[in-house]
């Protein structure tokens, strides 16, 4: 996110930075906090949800039922060769798929759940423009917003959730 720094805030999941839930109250504090930040981002918009898969070929293989239910109704909308090596078993394709939905919040349980379980990694939700960009992994999520002015509004309104790292990671 270097590139993007002015516009980039990282919020854990849990207090103290904990990384995984133990317990259902934990799990309902994961949730509510991506809702919170998601519905300040995107309330009232429509979302693109992108998800990832990887194969050793450019042709995707059959996507798993999970990535099936994380993200339903979607489509591939790009494929690109991510990690080049001389040995073909370590070649690596990556293949995104798209979907479009209006937002609403408890619409994406499925798929936050299994990022904060590490059942499913490299998702994220976007704007129409893609301005702004919410990036969900194991243990909190990564905002773009669409300026400074927005990002520092964000992490004022959640400073109990940050980092206590001076580089906010």
């Amino acid at each position: 996110m270097t590139e993007h720094r002015e516009r980039w805030v990282r919020f854990h999941s849990l207090p103290e930075s904990q990384r995984y839930a133990t317990n259902d109250a934990e799990r309902r504090t994961i949730l509510d906090r991506h809702y919170t930040v998601l519905d300040e981002l995107f309330g009232g918009r429509d979302v693109y949800i992108m998800t990832s898969t990887w194969s050793n070929t450019v042709e995707p293989e059959r996507r798993s039922r999970l990535d099936l239910r994380v993200n339903p109704g979607s489509a591939l909308w790009w494929s690109f060769l991510s990690e080049d090596d001389p040995d073909p078993d370590f070649v690596v394709h990556t293949h995104v798929y798209v979907s479009w939905t209006s937002w609403s919040v408890g619409s994406l349980d499925r798929l936050l759940s299994a990022v904060a379980e590490d059942r499913t990694a490299n998702a994220v939700i976007a704007d129409r423009r893609l301005l702004r960009m919410y990036h969900p992994y194991d243990g909190g999520a990564d905002v773009l917003a669409v300026d400074t002015a927005e990002r520092d509004a964000l992490r004022e309104r959640h400073a109990d959730w940050l980092s206590k790292r001076p580089s906010g990671m």
